[in-house]
């Protein structure tokens, strides 16, 4: 019998340990280390921080799922890796042997990077967490009685574009309903070389896509910004130029403001010698194995992947839900063989799929691989995507709900992109 333990219940962890209960069956002890007791869909927290969903709407309890299969919850997060002992510790002291490890943990956010951001001591909200986009929903509130300047972006570092994007274009639909749009001017501030790069060196012409919408909406943007503080009510704010040289500050007010945060791996995670790269993010081959530790597997945000390319101010790669499943696929697969005596010669397929809400609107983004050249470079615009993300929201919740390891992306956001299914593991 093998003793499996996940850290992490987000979406790899979970997947994770749906699909090994169904690979492996009965005969294994699989554990999952949680941070809190509810699994929640983070690619909603967006819709929270403007009312249009409710916490209870995108998360569910744990335990209650997971237990239904055989699956032992503990709703803490892991303080300690012993890899030598092959054992984890959570708060408390209390020891989890295993015989594989799998990190599925996302990453730490680093806003003490950028003094004065994040919801917690500083003067800007996030939606990375459900209870960051719970708090932003409250400020946003309060931010409607009064309202004024927006500032919305993704600092220096930052590899998770998306949600910004998707939280300007939202907050623009939202603030139209409301009648309330001509009273808010937004800007946009990004690290990225130009609108639309999205960490992937942009798809398509997804720069003309959204440099088109954003004026269509009037939202102003700064690219190659590196935001150097942020004060209540007001960000410092440097524009660069195509050498990453400063050439104009701006100072830029605000009443409500959300940006997302550089990555960094767990404390936990990071701390283990010769696991993880610089930034705490574990270090795999391509059977997501860590070389150092073949016991320990990782998937997900945690996962160390470098820059599609050198940008003048630091971006980082994105890891969208298709290659997360690719990636839950491949360690499965591969601790399936092994326990098997087969060989273990799995690999991930990483690619990037990424459905972008505008509120009455989207934009689907595809490019495989993820890393240019690529088989496939893929844009399009559309209410429909608003509607397929919508319905991703349920199927993934009726995963989680019913225990299946069936691929979501692969099977529905594939199918509804009219691209051709590609498999998520590969000999």
């Amino acid at each position: 019998m093998a003793r499996i333990v996940i850290i992490g219940a987000g979406l790899a962890g979970m997947s994770a340990a749906y699909e090994l209960r169904e690979t492996l069956g009965a005969g294994h002890a699989i554990t999952v280390l949680g941070d809190g007791e509810r699994f929640s869909f983070t690619p909603s927290n967006p819709w929270l921080a403007v009312g249009w969903r409710k916490a209870d709407d995108f998360t569910l309890p744990a335990a209650t799922w997971l237990g239904r299969k055989d699956i032992v919850f503990v709703p803490q997060p892991a303080a300690r890796i012993d890899p030598a002992n092959k054992a984890v510790e959570i708060i408390g002291g209390q020891r989890f042997d295993y015989d594989y490890l799998l990190i599925c943990t996302g990453p730490r956010l680093a806003f003490e990077e950028v003094p004065g951001s994040g919801p917690t001591h500083g003067n800007t909200q996030s939606v990375c967490t459900t209870p960051h986009a719970q708090q932003a929903w409250t400020a946003y509130q309060q931010f409607l009685e009064n309202p004024g300047p927006i500032l919305i972006g993704a600092v220096q570092g930052a590899s998770c574009f998306g949600p910004a994007y998707e939280f300007a274009l939202i907050l623009d639909a939202d603030l139209r309903k409301r009648k309330l749009r001509d009273r808010v001017p937004m800007t946009f501030v990004t690290s990225e070389p130009y609108l639309g790069h999205m960490g992937l060196g942009g798809v398509g012409d997804s720069k003309g896509l959204m440099e088109a919408e954003f004026r269509q909406r009037h939202i102003k943007w700064i690219a190659n910004a590196r935001v150097a503080e942020v004060r209540a009510g007001e960000a410092s704010v440097a524009e660069h130029d195509d050498a990453g040289q400063p050439r104009r500050e701006h100072v830029l007010p605000f009443k409500y403001a959300m940006l997302l945060p550089a990555f960094k791996g767990v404390d936990a995670v990071a701390a283990v010698e010769g696991l993880c790269n610089p930034r705490g993010f574990v270090l795999v081959d391509k059977c997501q194995r860590s070389p150092r530790y073949p016991q320990i597997f990782a998937a997900g945000v945690c996962v160390a992947i470098p820059p599609v390319e050198a940008t003048p101010i630091p971006t980082g790669a994105p890891k969208t839900g298709f290659m997360i499943e690719s990636m839950v696929t491949t360690i499965v697969r591969n601790i399936a063989a092994e326990l098997k005596n087969e060989p273990t010669d799995f690999e991930s397929t990483w690619n990037a799929v990424c459905l972008a809400d505008m509120g009455d609107s989207g934009v689907a983004f595809v490019a495989l691989p993820q890393i240019p050249p690529r088989n496939v470079t893929w844009v399009k615009k559309g209410k429909w995507v608003h509607v397929a993300k919508v319905a991703f929201e349920k199927y993934f919740l009726f995963k989680m709900r019913h225990g299946t390891s069936e691929p979501i992306y692969e099977k529905y956001v594939m199918k509804a992109l009219g691209i051709e299914r590609l498999k998520t593991a590969r000999h």
